[in-house]
């Protein structure tokens, strides 16, 4: 078995979305660099956030026309109207469309899809 340990999004900006995400989720922040910076979670789980200057967002739904969603993330909350004011006091946008009533779905600052599920 080879054990997943973390997730790498690419960002226009790796510190500030790596500091929105330990806000958003309690982490811990690790790498911190102009290049690369790491969310770390339980069990050493982390989220890193690598450089990429030519960064474009994606779109939800998604659109043949414009860049497409490559992945989202889903975190499981026990309440989602207070991990919404949560969330969207942190700088995340709910999006417009909403696929299930138990989802919530939200942009982060630079526009990666994440979704809260109950």
């Amino acid at each position: 078995m080879i054990p997943l340990k973390g997730v790498v999004l690419d960002a226009p900006d790796p510190r500030q979305l790596a500091r929105f995400y330990c806000d958003l989720l309690g982490w811990k922040l690790g790498d911190d660099d102009e290049t690369w910076a790491t969310a770390t979670g339980p069990n050493d789980t982390k989220l890193s956030f690598q450089s990429e200057p030519a960064y474009r967002t994606p779109t939800w739904p998604s659109d043949a026309r414009e860049q497409q969603m490559q992945l989202h993330l889903d975190f499981k909350v026990d309440d989602l109207e207070a991990a919404h004011e949560h969330a969207t006091s942190l700088g995340a946008r709910l999006q417009d469309f909403q696929p299930q009533p138990d989802v919530r779905v939200y942009a982060d600052p630079v526009g990666h899809i994440f979704c809260f599920f109950v």
